[in-house]
């Protein structure tokens, strides 16, 4: 138990760290780049924007259930690397898994996945909802 409760602190602090790098970048990339394209003028431009921050948290959403994954692989969680993705990205979206079968040692860890993926997914939403206010077609106050 306690070895779950050290790797997965682990793997927060690190899905944390990508998070915050990422939506940095997302952030400082998004406004030149709309401008610089002529996208912050029209609507369907800043609805393109919008498409561009959604893949953007996307990419770093993937990174993340990436690092569980390969932590699940070297760990031997899983049998190989397919297994651990599919684990991961189950837990990290908090779906669940229902197809494979892990140690009961792993259980807290898995666990900890899904919280980690319930509050990294709950901040991109949050980030989402400001950059369609700020840099997307909503307005704050005509929309909202």
């Amino acid at each position: 138990m306690l070895e779950d409760l050290v790797v997965g602190s682990g793997l927060v602090a690190l899905t944390v760290l990508i998070h915050t790098v990422g939506l940095i970048l997302v952030a400082a990339a998004t406004p030149p780049l709309a401008r610089w394209l002529g996208f912050h003028n029209h609507g369907v431009g800043r609805t393109l924007v919008m498409t561009g921050t959604v893949l953007g948290i996307l990419g770093i959403l993937t990174l993340e259930v990436w690092s569980w994954a390969i932590a699940y692989v070297l760990l031997k969680v899983t049998l190989d690397l397919t297994d651990a993705l599919y684990l991961s990205s189950a837990m990290f979206s908090t779906l669940g898994y229902g197809e494979i079968r892990i140690a009961p040692a792993w259980r807290l860890l898995t666990a900890l996945e899904g919280i980690n993926g319930f509050l990294m997914i709950g901040w991109s939403t949050a980030f989402l909802v400001a950059a369609a206010t700020r840099h997307g077609p909503f307005r704050q106050g005509e929309h909202f």
